[in-house]
Formats: structure tokens, C-alpha cells, sequence
């Protein structure tokens, strides 16, 4: 069987090496990607820019070599331009601009996502920048090095703008940070929660302006950003970083498949799509949320690895369902630790979905452990009000209590109530936590009527 994967980042590699590790001997893999690199983990690109690691090296986790030496046909800096679904056939031109054509007996789109690009006056000016690619994150450390930069404003104040909104003021710039939210990270925490990451940032120097509206990009007569224009004043600025959000690269096949609702490949629980022979993974597709219990966009890189390996599997004969998502994410801004899973309150209100909680706040060990070892963690619960079903997580601290978001993303993919983690067993030791767990704790006091 031969097997054509486009694209090759998380969810591509995934499904490539789930297929060459299992099934090597039967599938011939050809790999095309438009990039010049693969394996890019973005998500560590405001550690580079930020320089709280040394370099950007590490954050590509495989390279050409690896697949090839499994086997793989390899093609970067490769673009599709057409795919012919009846022949069975992908069209792409290569860099030289070489014409080439791969047929196949099944296909995978792993095409991933692309930044928003807000429509407003003035989008077209120099010095405004994204955040995706390796090269764009080369783009916006080359920026932040040149002369004359001292104002960074960063439009969006979601994870990856709150990331590299630090990693500017690391540098030592003076950050704006715009959204039309009332808070940052308003997608997924509750507003009792964000607003610990607004007093941290705040008291790091950044300037935050919520429930500002972005209307204009302000330029001069060279073509150069030099701020924006909000619903409620102008601001000036040497550099813009738009990270209002990202959308599912899906163009390629057309009218040819179902579609989500917002454009990307409709796939079922195995991610094949209305094709049969053709998968949909990562960014381009759409998944499954336990927690609403129907199908929604979400744009992981865990979700990405994860579609991957279950797509793999059922291409080659391997029936596998997947497990469907929570959404668990975690941040970590100078030093506060976020971590969440699930609804919040407002995503439960937005589906229609009656919900209490339960909050609970106290230290991660008892309070005659050192106190640079120890410190406040708060926990919230959500949970449904009829059947006490656990719908969603957060938790944020300066200690490192993210492993605590798993155990409630697991109680989410298997439905697990409230009512069962009164009495879960939890192990005590001074050295990792107290007697009287926050998370017992909470289960214990929840309204349970």
C-alpha cells in the first residue's frame, strides 16, 4: 500500500512514524511538505525569542535523515497544487519548479493551520508580524534585535500572545498587549483565574489593555508599522505581533469533502473523512469533545499527535477509535502555572449546558514544609447539574501541580462524576502534598443536590 502524507509537522510525523514503526513492510510512505524544515514545536518558540533557552536547535524533535533511513520518500519545499481524486493522484511542484506526480492508494492531509489575519486597514504594512513557522519566529527575534525597537505591541492575549508578550519584555521591551476580551486567556479560564495572569503580567511591566477592539494598523510614508488604532485610542508601537487566533489550512480537495463549520475536513472517530481513502489529521480537521459530546475545532499540538497514530492505524487495517479530547492546555508566565481541561463556565453557558462548581484553595503541602518549596494552589471543578458529570478543570499556582489536570482530563474522557473523587485514593507525603488533598477537599464540599 503506499501512503501520501501532506504535511509534516506533529500530526504528519505521528501518523509517518505509526505507520513505518507497525507496518513497515507494508506501506510505502512519501512525505511532502511546503516548508523547508520539519518537526517544528512552536510552542516553544517565546522560550527562544524570550532567551530562557539557549537556542532554537531543540525544538525540532526529527529531521529528514530519520525518515528516510526508515524508508520514506521525503520531499520539502514541495507545494500541492492539485489532488485528483478519481485517478488517485497528488500534484506538486517542487522548489526548481519541477512538476511531479504521486499516485496513491491512501491519503493523508495533516496541512495543519494558518494565524488569522485580522482584515482591518493598514494589515499590509512592514513590521507586523505572526507567529507559526519557525521562520516567523526567526522574523520576530531578528525584530526584536534591531536598533530603534523599544515598544512591542502584541494584538491577542491568548496563549501564544501572552507567551510572546513575556518573551518581548525579556528582551527588555516595553510590551502593549491589546484584546478584545475583558481578560487575557479568556478562552479558557474562568475570569477568577485569569485575573491572576493579568496581576502577574502587570506586575511584570506589561501594559494590558482588555476589551479593546483592533481597528487599524497605523503606518508611515515607507510602509512601516508604527502602531494601531483601537475602539478606544491610538498607540504607538515598532513592532505589532498578531495572535488573534488560527484557522484550519484545508483549500486542498475542494467541494470533494464534508466540511466542518468552520471550513476544516469533517472526519469521524478513526479521522477519515467523506473520502475513504483519504484521512484528515491535526489542525485541519475536526475532532471530538467528550465534554460537550460532539464535534469541535481544537487546535493542539496533542490533539495533532494523537489523530495522527489513530488515523495510521485504521489506514493500515488496525481498527482503533479515538478517545475524543478535553482541550487540556497549561501555561507558565514568570512563574505562575496555569493548567485547565474541559469547559469553563462560560463554554458550558455557550452550549446550553446547566453546570456548578466548586472551588477549593490551599497549600500544595503542609505549612511546615519549606516555604520555597511550597506554595498556593487553587482548583476549581465544574461540573453538570443534573447527573454530576465532570465537565472541565483549572488549577493555577506557583508550584508545579500541572499533573493534576490529567487526572481530571481522564475523569472527562470517562465520564466520571464528582461524587466519586469524595473518596479517591489519594496517597500523603509532606514532601508532595497534605493529608487533606485540595482535590478531595473539593469533591467533599461540592453541592451535590
Amino acid at each position: 500500500m503506499k501512503t501520501v502524507i501532506i504535511g509534516t509537522n506533529h500530526a504528519g510525523i505521528a501518523a509517518a512514524n505509526t505507520l513505518l514503526d507497525n507496518y513497515g513492510d507494508q506501506q510505502e510512505i512519501v512525505m511532502i511538505d511546503r516548508n523547508t524544515n520539519m518537526s517544528y514545536l512552536g510552542c516553544g518558540t517565546a522560550l527562544w525569542v524570550g532567551r530562557q533557552i539557549e537556542d532554537y536547535h531543540g525544538l525540532f524533535y526529527t529531521k529528514m535523515e530519520d525518515f528516510e533511513a526508515k524508508g520514506a520518500k521525503i520531499m520539502l519545499e514541495t507545494s500541492v497544487t492539485d489532488i485528483d481524486f478519481d485517478k488517485k493522484e497528488v500534484h506538486a511542484t517542487t522548489k526548481a519548479g519541477e512538476e511531479i506526480v504521486e499516485a496513491y492508494d491512501k491519503l493523508i492531509l495533516a496541512t495543519g493551520s494558518l494565524p488569522i489575519q485580522l482584515p482591518i486597514p493598514g494589515a499590509d504594512l512592514d513590521d507586523i508580524y505572526f507567529l507559526k513557522l519557525f521562520q516567523e519566529g526567526q522574523a520576530v527575534d531578528h525584530a526584536l534585535a534591531r536598533e530603534g525597537v523599544e515598544t512591542v505591541a502584541v494584538i491577542g492575549s491568548g496563549y501564544i500572545g501572552v507567551e510572546i508578550a513575556e518573551a518581548a519584555k525579556r528582551r527588555g521591551k516595553n510590551v502593549l498587549l491589546f484584546d478584545a476580551a475583558p481578560s487575557s486567556l479568556a478562552s479558557y479560564y474562568d475570569p477568577e483565574f485569569a485575573k491572576l495572569m493579568d496581576e502577574n503580567l502587570e506586575e511584570h511591566g506589561i501594559e494590558s489593555h482588555y476589551g479593546e477592539l483592533a481597528q487599524a494598523f497605523l503606518g508611515n510614508d515607507e510602509g512601516k508599522v508604527t502602531g494601531i488604532r483601537t475602539d478606544k485610542g491610538e498607540y504607538q508601537a515598532d513592532v505589532v505581533i498578531s495572535c488573534v487566533g488560527f484557522k484550519p489550512n484545508a483549500e486542498l480537495g475542494g467541494d470533494h469533502f464534508k466540511r466542518f463549520a468552520n471550513g476544516a475536513y469533517h472526519v469521524d472517530r478513526t479521522f477519515q473523512t467523506s473520502d475513504p481513502d483519504v484521512y484528515a489529521i491535526g489542525d485541519c480537521a475536526n475532532n471530538y469533545s467528550n465534554a460537550l459530546k460532539a464535534d469541535v475545532y481544537s487546535a493542539l499540538a496533542s490533539n495533532a499527535v494523537r489523530s495522527g497514530i489513530v488515523a495510521a492505524h485504521n489506514l493500515a487495517g488496525t481498527k482503533v477509535e479515538g478517545a475524543g479530547i478535553q482541550g487540556s492546555n497549561g501555561i507558565e508566565i514568570f512563574g505562575l502555572k496555569l493548567v485547565s481541561t474541559g469547559l469553563n463556565l462560560h463554554a458550558a453557558e455557550k452550549a446550553g449546558i446547566a453546570v456548578k462548581y466548586v472551588d477549593f484553595e490551599d497549600l500544595q503541602k503542609p505549612g511546615f514544609m519549606p516555604a520555597d518549596e511550597n506554595a498556593q494552589v487553587k482548583l476549581r471543578i465544574i461540573y453538570a447539574a443534573d447527573d454530576h458529570r465532570i465537565l472541565g478543570a483549572q488549577m493555577a499556582s506557583r508550584y508545579d501541580m500541572s499533573m493534576g489536570i490529567h487526572m481530571f482530563s481522564l475523569a472527562i474522557q470517562e465520564g466520571l462524576t464528582i461524587d466519586r473523587l469524595q473518596l479517591l485514593d489519594i496517597f500523603f507525603l509532606p514532601h508532595f502534598n497534605q493529608p487533606y488533598n485540595y482535590i478531595t477537599m473539593a469533591a467533599l464540599t461540592a453541592d451535590k443536590d
